[in-house]
């Protein structure tokens, strides 16, 4: 009958309100002390997870992008191979319709009049150096070479050493550096660069283009974060300048450029008040590194039939700008 009683106290006691005891410490320091912890905690949440990060926000990173690139301006050039030549966006920009990364030439070496035949190989390649035939494998490839061994040395010297013969297309490249870029007013090019982005959560779409109806505007602006934000045209030389870089010095040996387009949009704010933020960076180089890896070049080549049906080409070294355009972005409400 106790163990029974016993039970019956102890489920009704679940039923009983408690209260705690406190103890008041008569001690200033210790208790600014922990008022402060107090507000150091109400001032984060408030401040920091409220305020700064949006905490009470429900976001969306999931944007969808779309970029649309176009070059405007035009250059000429006069070497010994080509002569007098003027190019436009068709002949400097590579791939000729815009993506969001393009390739813009400044600079080139040509080799013309190029032909398949018999010919010393360059002396600058090594596996392709000789000092007899026995150094030359006939029916085999020169490593990083331009063509196939037929077994001979081609020694202009008796005691020097000469390159192995090879077939392939004749006279092989030139092989010597830049010493200034031919396209150097490629800085005056403008590069149009038109973003849609939409964040399909809270069905939000915008573009980096002004919304106006003067037909006008995009042919005069450039863009400028104060006066004119939502101008998409560029300045090439302008890119490599808020990238830190001088054009001319990037464009005798090419280079990589990033643009990143950041849209982080508050949408409690207002649609008028989410903007496009526009980066700048070099991206061939590094600060440790700023001799081996740094530039960018191609090669391609042209083709053309002489009226006797021999078929010649012309083959092109280029160094140019790389541009990687980058989209990211971020909205909550």
């Amino acid at each position: 009958a106790e163990s029974l009683t016993a039970l019956i106290a102890r489920f009704l006691s679940l039923c009983d309100y408690k209260t705690e005891k406190y103890i008041v410490a008569k001690n200033k320091k210790v208790g600014v002390l922990y008022r402060l912890i107090q507000l150091t905690i109400i001032g984060y949440i408030i401040g920091w997870v409220f305020l700064s990060k949006k905490g009470y926000q429900e976001t969306d990173e999931s944007i969808q992008s779309s970029v649309i690139t176009k070059l405007k301006g035009v250059s000429v050039t006069n070497t010994s191979e080509s002569g007098v030549v003027v190019w436009g966006p068709e002949d400097y920009v590579i791939p000729p319709q815009g993506e969001g990364v393009l390739f813009v030439v400044t600079n080139f070496l040509e080799t013309p009049n190029q032909q398949l035949g018999y010919c010393a190989e360059s002396s600058k390649v090594v596996d392709g150096r000789c000092r007899s035939d026995a150094d030359c494998r006939g029916g085999h490839t020169v490593v990083a070479g331009n063509g196939l061994m037929s077994g001979r040395c081609i020694v202009s010297d008796v005691n020097s050493t000469g390159t192995c013969e090879i077939y392939g297309w004749c006279p092989v490249e030139k092989k010597f550096k830049p010493q200034r870029a031919l396209l150097a007013n490629a800085e005056n090019f403008t590069i149009y660069i038109k973003n849609f982005i939409q964040f399909p959560k809270f069905s939000f779409s915008k573009s980096n283009v002004l919304e106006t109806s003067d037909e006008s505007y995009l042919k005069s602006c450039r863009y400028d974060e104060q006066i004119h934000p939502y101008c998409p045209i560029f300045e090439l030389g302008d890119i490599t300048r808020r990238a830190g870089y001088n054009f001319q010095d990037m464009a005798v040996y090419g280079g990589s450029v990033g643009i990143m387009i950041d849209w982080d949009c508050d949408l409690d704010k207002g649609y008028s008040q989410c903007h496009p933020q526009y980066y700048f960076t070099r991206l061939d180089t590094t600060a440790c590194n700023r001799s081996v890896a740094m530039g960018f070049n191609f090669r391609h080549t042209r083709y053309f039939k002489h009226h006797t049906g021999e078929i010649h080409r012309s083959l092109f070294k280029v160094y140019g700008v790389r541009f990687n355009i980058m989209v990211h972005g971020k909205v909550g409400t």
